[in-house]
C-alpha cells in the first residue's frame, strides 16, 4: 500500500450542543488509492470531508497532510491539495461563465495569467467540455455542471479529490461519463475519496471501503471483506451488492467453486461463468 498522504486523528465535531457529528474519527488516506465512504444520511461523511479539507475546524483532534500537522499556517496548503466536489454543483459554481469559474481557483493561488489560461484549457479538455468555455454555467445541464465542478478542482492540481455523492441526480449516460473521468484521474495518480449511496458502484470501483455510522467508523477494509459482513450492513442500513449476492448463491449451490475470487464487475462475472462452464 502507498504512503499515507492525509491523516485524521481522533476528530470530534459538533454543529450544536445537541448531537456530536463526529465522535473521535481516525482515518489514514493513502496516496493514489480509490477510497469509497459508505453510510446513511447523517452518519458523518460530509462533516468529515469538510474537516479534512479545511472548511471546518475540528473541535479536537488533528489533521496531517504529508506528515505535517495542519494549523493556521497550513490551511491554504491543505485547501490547495485537498479539493472537494459537492453533491449539488450549484453550491460550488459561483462565476458567470465557465472560463471564469474554472480560472477562479488558479487565480487565487497567485499564478500568472498564462499559467491560469493553461490550467483552464487543460482542465476543460480533461473533462471534454472546452466547447462550453464561454457558456453561463447555471444554464448548463446537471451533467455538464458536474463536469465543470470537477474541472474546478483539476485546474487547482489538487492531489486528493473528494466527491460527496457525485452520482446523485445524474442519468445513466452522465454516470458513465463520470466513471470514465474517475478512471482517468486514478490513472493520472490522483487520490480519490468518494461518498456514495450507490453500493454497486462502490463495490466495483473501490480499492478500499470505509463505513460511517452515527459519527463513527464501523468498518474499514477491502470491498469484499466489508460488504459480506452482515453485522456492518445491518448497522449502516446497507445492502449486499447484487453481483456479490449472486456469486455467493452460485458458490452455495456448487455452481462456482469455493476457491474462486468474488467477481466485482459484469465483465468478470461473464468470464467466471464461461470458465466454469468449460471446467
Amino acid at each position: 500500500m502507498n504512503d499515507v498522504i492525509l491523516k485524521a486523528e481522533n476528530i470530534h465535531y459538533s454543529y450544536d450542543s445537541e448531537k456530536e457529528a463526529l465522535k473521535g474519527v481516525s482515518l489514514d488516506i493513502h496516496e493514489k488509492e480509490r477510497l469509497v465512504i459508505l453510510g446513511a444520511n447523517g452518519s458523518g461523511k460530509s462533516t468529515f470531508f469538510l474537516n479534512i479539507n479545511g472548511v471546518l475546524k475540528p473541535e479536537s483532534g488533528e489533521v496531517y497532510y504529508k506528515d505535517k500537522l495542519i494549523d493556521k499556517s497550513g490551511i491554504k496548503e491543505l485547501r490547495k491539495n485537498v479539493g472537494i466536489v459537492f453533491q449539488d454543483a450549484d453550491n460550488q459554481i459561483i462565476a458567470s461563465s465557465v472560463r471564469a469559474e474554472v480560472s477562479f481557483g488558479p487565480m487565487n493561488l497567485g499564478l500568472d495569467k498564462e499559467e491560469v489560461k493553461k490550467r483552464v484549457d487543460d482542465a476543460l479538455n480533461y473533462m471534454n467540455i472546452h466547447h462550453l468555455i464561454d457558456r453561463p454555467p447555471h444554464y448548463l445541464s446537471g451533467g455538464e455542471k458536474k463536469r465543470v465542478s470537477i474541472a474546478d478542482i483539476i485546474a487547482m492540481d489538487s492531489k486528493i479529490i473528494i466527491f460527496d455523492e457525485p452520482t446523485a441526480s445524474l442519468d445513466p449516460k452522465n454516470v458513465a461519463i463520470f466513471e470514465d473521468a474517475l478512471d482517468k484521474m486514478s490513472s493520472d495518480g490522483k487520490t480519490l475519496v468518494i461518498s456514495t449511496h450507490d453500493i454497486e458502484f462502490a463495490y466495483r470501483f473501490a480499492d478500499r471501503i470505509v463505513v460511517f455510522c452515527d459519527g463513527n467508523i464501523i468498518a474499514d477494509g477491502k470491498p469484499v471483506d466489508v460488504l459480506i459482513d452482515s453485522k456492518v450492513l445491518k448497522m449502516a442500513n446497507l445492502k449486499k451488492p447484487i453481483l456479490l449476492d449472486v456469486f455467493d448463491t452460485l458458490v452455495e449451490n456448487s455452481i462456482v467453486k469455493k476457491d474462486c475470487v468474488p467477481v466485482r464487475s459484469v465483465e468478470e462475472f461473464r468470464d467466471l461463468i464461461i470458465s466454469q462452464a468449460k471446467a
